[in-house]
């Protein structure tokens, strides 16, 4: 199967990520079948999409007639059976529980025609577990959009242990056809690139204000106007949603231990009152009056050379565990996240020696395992292996 054979494709659950995967699949010209429990959450995730497209005509990005062909191509049903009867490809876009994604792969893999590609769109959850449930888990994948995706130019291709290389080529093609850049995930790890190097961060600033290092503002301060990032950490996590946030971090720290230790004190009370930040209107700010301001004179509280020292540290665990390469690691902090540079750049032109002081008085000082060096970070200093002034780094 390549991405020219795809025509029809399934989307299960109609919700954020679900109606805009279909909307922007529909606009590239495919064929789509949005799958949900009830007609109501359908007719939603349908009107959602009607907004969308005409925003789109009123600001002349695409003409009156394209928005209605591209209405046209989505279909909707609440029976698998019906949906999945002559698909390409189907797309899981449900929320984040492994049960019910199990159930879901289970369901398409009983009625998708035998050729069919199943993926997921999940942020952190396991490929193989749920190509496990099928009889098809070479064609099982993950397929991870960015909020929201008929926007963000960032797809993930993820491999799970038994996903063959037509697969990931497949979904890959399809990514470029659908305007976005790919970044293959190689190995089926959790958090996949983005979620992992974002959760180091988030980590290491929550600790730092735990600890009472840096007030909340003055972190965000310092990322936004020192460090030329384009949100503060605490300001993107409301963005992001604390619940995901926590969600997220609690599956890294399952799968990687003391490495990902979460800040309890920091998100828990937040979680407990259900104040998950933008979504809710209130989080570590209040969004109820928009955006928050982010006090310019605060710039010099935290030092920003601690956020990029564990990003470097956790793109260098992702090459150690020969899970991604340089170049997608650095792209999707880019184009997943809008950072300036990507961690494995910053590394090269600072030099991976200084970033590896930096994280051996950051673990000298605290002794806490996220500051911990990877052992590829080492030996590559060792080698001399400092970046540019040595000639050769990560790159």
């Amino acid at each position: 199967m390549t991405a020219e054979k795809l025509k029809k494709v399934a989307i299960v659950g109609s919700g954020a990520m679900g109606h805009g995967i279909a909307e922007l699949l529909a606009m590239t010209g495919y064929e789509v079948v949005m799958i949900d429990i009830n007609g109501e959450l359908l007719q939603k995730g349908k009107e959602k999409i009607k907004w969308s497209l005409d925003k789109f005509v009123e600001k002349k990005r695409i003409r009156k007639e394209d928005a209605d062909a591209t209405l046209a191509r989505i279909s909707t049903t609440t029976s698998y059976e019906q949906a999945g009867r002559d698909i390409d490809l189907a797309i899981e876009a449900v929320p984040e529980n492994m049960e019910l994604k199990k159930k879901v792969f289970s369901t398409l893999d009983s009625v998708a025609p035998p050729n069919a590609i199943l993926a997921s769109n999940t942020s952190t959850l396991s490929i193989t577990e749920m190509g496990k449930t099928t009889k098809r888990p070479d064609k099982v994948a993950g397929m991870h959009f960015f909020n929201p995706p008929i926007m963000m130019a960032l797809i993930e291709v993820i491999k799970g242990d038994s996903t063959s290389q037509e697969t990931i080529n497949t979904l890959a093609e399809l990514a470029k056809k659908l305007g976005k850049t790919p970044i293959i995930v190689r190995k089926d790890v959790r958090g996949f690139i983005v979620n992992r190097v974002l959760g180091a961060v988030f980590n290491e600033a929550f600790w730092a204000y735990q600890r009472k290092e840096a007030t909340m503002e003055g972190i965000d301060a310092s990322v936004k106007y020192t460090g030329g990032f384009p949100m503060g950490w605490f300001e993107l996590a409301d963005f992001v949603g604390l619940d995901i946030a926590y969600d997220v971090g609690n599956i890294l720290y399952q799968a990687y231990g003391e490495r990902f230790k979460p800040c309890v004190e920091v998100i828990d009370p937040l979680i407990k009152e259900k104040k998950f930040g933008q979504k809710t209107g209130v989080g570590f700010y209040d969004w109820t009056k928009g955006r928050p301001r982010i006090p310019f004179n605060l710039l010099d509280e935290y030092d920003v050379d601690r956020s990029w020292a564990v990003a470097v540290n956790e793109a260098a665990w992702l090459i150690h565990d020969d899970a991604a390469n340089p170049a997608d690691i650095d792209t999707g902090m880019k184009l997943g996240t809008y950072w300036p540079q990507g961690p494995c750049e910053y590394a090269d032109r600072t030099g991976l020696d200084i970033v590896l002081n930096k994280l051996k008085e950051l673990h000298a000082k605290y002794n806490m395992e996220m500051y911990k060096p990877c052992p590829l970070l080492e030996e590559y200093v060792s080698k001399g292996r400092t970046g540019k002034k040595a000639g050769r780094g990560f790159y």
